[in-house]
């Protein structure tokens, strides 16, 4: 990236040299994210990050395709970019949502999804992997009924690409975000097929084929090319290490906290993702305390700033708004070394203990 925000900075919609060659550094990127996503160029739309991805796919597709019908459908446990976008729909653009439920592990059932689609249904929308549990959907079994409905599908794989092998050929448009892969925060991709109807969410000039309008940031495209090659390249390797050091953790976990309840499917999860609820404690309070012992973990969706409302994913996976709110999410990474999920496990009796202690106090 460093070339792109030193010598090499002219605007890439600019036919000066300077700006022909932030030009060629984009075409490049896009050629390379195509052949890693299994597309072609044309298909690849760059976005300012994973939301934006989300957003242009469920307000344009809906919009661009509204001569078909106006029912969307979406799974109860999406991102909030996705779920905010259909409530937009739904309260200012007489779209009608159906946000289908899940079972206790998180999963979405594809005769669930055929019984809610009408003849008015134009896209479905289901993540491949939940970004707070980590449980991956049975795609293939969504995709088939999205198919025989002929049904556009949309699929949020900001959590799975760069960890799990993706099947393009499932769906109708791919959202992903270059941070989830190791790559820079501000860049995304929206992966539309080739020939699906899309009308563009911003006002401006002829970017991304009239498709998304705003100045590329080429560091940022040219940073997200590079990170996707060094994740699928090593991608399998890294699921079996970071499965290795997750499952360490969880058998840590509850050896030393036997009350605490694993969220989501061992067998049907990111290697990366652990999902863990300690009911009777404020979820919180062990953030905190976590973060005070150098342990950085989150309650839920890190793009919910602040907030201390249950997790509507748990939520809808059937747990209590108690127990939903006593839930930390470990995530692991490239970096994440065995030492530090020892540090983990060791920090985390006295961090429960002196919280329990404090709850029995207070009552």
């Amino acid at each position: 990236m460093l070339p792109y925000l030193r010598e090499r900075y002219g605007n890439p919609s600019s036919i000066h040299a300077a700006g022909r060659v932030g030009r060629a550094a984009i075409d490049d990127a896009r050629d390379r994210m195509a052949g890693l996503l299994g597309g072609r160029a044309h298909e690849v739309i760059f976005t300012g990050s994973g939301t934006e991805s989300d957003n242009l796919a469920i307000l344009g597709l809906a919009r661009g395709n509204i001569k078909r019908g106006g029912h969307l459908i979406a799974a109860a446990t999406e991102h909030h970019a996705v779920l905010r976008a259909c409530e937009h729909l739904e309260r200012h653009e007489r779209f009608r949502v159906t946000y289908l439920p899940v079972d206790g592990e998180g999963r979405v059932e594809p005769e669930v999804l055929r019984t809610a689609i009408t003849r008015e249904t134009t896209l479905v929308s289901i993540m491949t992997a939940n970004n707070e549990t980590g449980v991956m959907q049975d795609t293939a079994g969504i995709s088939a009924v999205c198919r025989e409905y002929g049904v556009l599908l949309h699929t949020d794989a900001a959590q799975s690409f760069g960890k799990e092998r993706l099947e393009l050929e499932l769906y109708d448009a791919v959202s992903v975000a270059a941070h989830k892969f190791n790559g820079p925060v501000g860049a995304g991709v929206l992966w539309l097929r080739s020939g699906v109807a899309i009308q563009s969410i911003q006002h401006g000039g002829s970017h991304e084929n009239e498709r998304r309008p705003g100045t590329e940031n080429v560091a940022a495209i040219v940073g997200m090319a590079a990170a996707a090659e060094l994740a699928l390249k090593g991608m399998d390797a890294e699921r079996v290490r970071l499965g290795g050091l997750r499952d360490r953790l969880w058998e840590g976990i509850r050896e030393s906290c036997p009350e605490g309840v694993r969220n989501g499917c061992a067998e049907r999860g990111l290697a990366n993702t652990l999902n863990v609820s300690f009911p009777g404690m404020d979820g919180e309070a062990l953030l905190i305390n976590l973060d005070l012992e150098g342990i950085c973990a989150s309650s839920g969706s890190a793009c919910m700033v602040g907030s201390i409302v249950p997790s509507h994913v748990l939520m809808a996976m059937g747990r209590t708004p108690e127990v939903a709110q006593a839930t930390v999410r470990f995530s692991l990474g490239k970096w994440t070394t065995g030492e530090e999920i020892e540090q983990t496990i060791a920090a985390l009796p006295a961090i429960v203990g002196r919280l329990r202690e404090e709850a029995m106090m207070n009552h």
